[in-house]
C-alpha cells in the first residue's frame, strides 16, 4: 500500500515536474536554472488558479459575514449546538465553503513536497536518467540564479523574501479591525487574537525552515506568494472593495 502511494507521487507528480523543470532549462536562453523554477512556479500557479481563486473568494466571504456569526456566538452563548447549525446556515445560505483555504493548502503539500525532491535531488546527474524520452537530456544542471545564488544551497536573503511575501499575503487576508463595542463575544475576540498572531507567526516559520533548504524552495516560495498577492489584489479589486492593509 504504501509502496504504492510513493509510486503514484513519483510517476503523477515528481517525473512531470522534473522534466518540466529540465524542458524549461534547455529553452530558456544561458540555461539558468533560476529562471526555469520561475516559470514552472507560474505554470503551477496558473493550474491551481481556479481553487485558489475560489479560496480567496471564500475567505473574503468569510470576512463579511463575521458580523452575522458574532450575532449568532452572542445569542446562542449558552447553547453551542444550536450556535454551530446556525452558522452552518449561514455558511449555506451565502454560499460560503469554509473549508476552500484548507483544500487549497492540502493540494499544494503534495506539490511541495514534489518540488523539494526535484530541487534537492534534481541537480544529480544520475537523476537525469529519469527524464523522458523526448526530453533533451543536458548532461549537468548549473543550479546558480542570475549566476549569483547557489539554488542548491540554503539561502537567507530567500528564506526572508519568502517570509515578507507570506506576510502581506496573509495580511490582506485579515478582517480590517472593527472597535468592540461589547457586543462580541470572547469566542470572536479570540478569533481576531488569533488571526492577528497568524500573521507574523506564518512568515517566521516559513523562514525558519526555508534557511535550512536549499533555496530553490525559497525561490518557489516568494515568485508563490508574489503571484498569489497580486491575485488577491485583482480580486479585491474587482469587487471594487480592495482589502486595505491597516492593522
Amino acid at each position: 500500500m504504501f509502496e504504492s502511494i510513493i509510486n503514484f507521487f513519483y510517476i503523477i507528480l515528481y517525473q512531470p515536474m522534473f522534466n518540466s523543470l529540465v524542458v524549461l532549462y534547455n529553452y530558456i536562453p544561458g540555461h539558468d536554472f533560476g529562471i526555469a523554477i520561475v516559470f514552472l512556479t507560474i505554470i503551477i500557479r496558473i493550474i491551481l488558479f481556479p481553487i485558489s481563486v475560489k479560496a480567496v473568494n471564500s475567505q473574503r466571504g468569510l470576512q463579511k459575514l463575521q458580523p452575522k456569526i458574532q450575532e449568532v456566538q452572542k445569542k446562542y452563548k449558552n447553547d453551542k449546538e444550536k450556535q454551530a447549525k446556525e452558522v452552518l446556515a449561514l455558511y449555506k445560505t451565502e454560499k460560503i465553503n469554509p473549508f476552500s483555504s484548507l483544500l487549497l493548502a492540502l493540494i499544494q503539500l503534495p506539490i511541495l513536497l514534489a518540488l523539494y525532491r526535484v530541487f534537492w535531488n534534481g541537480l544529480n546527474p544520475k537523476e537525469l536518467s529519469v527524464l523522458y524520452g523526448f526530453v533533451s537530456n543536458p548532461k549537468h544542471i548549473n543550479a546558480l540564479f542570475l549566476h549569483i545564488i547557489d539554488l542548491s544551497k540554503p539561502n537567507l536573503i530567500l528564506a526572508i523574501l519568502a517570509g515578507l511575501t507570506q506576510y502581506f499575503q496573509t495580511k490582506m487576508l485579515l478582517p480590517q479591525n472593527t472597535p468592540n463595542t461589547g457586543g462580541q463575544s470572547k469566542e470572536a475576540d479570540i478569533s481576531q487574537a488569533m488571526q492577528k498572531q497568524m500573521v507574523y507567526f506564518l512568515p517566521v516559520f516559513t523562514v525558519i525552515i526555508l534557511i535550512s533548504l536549499p533555496s530553490a524552495l525559497g525561490l518557489y516560495w516568494t515568485i508563490s506568494g508574489l503571484f498569489s498577492i497580486i491575485q488577491q489584489y485583482l480580486i479585491f479589486k474587482k469587487h471594487n472593495k480592495p482589502e486595505i492593509m491597516k492593522q
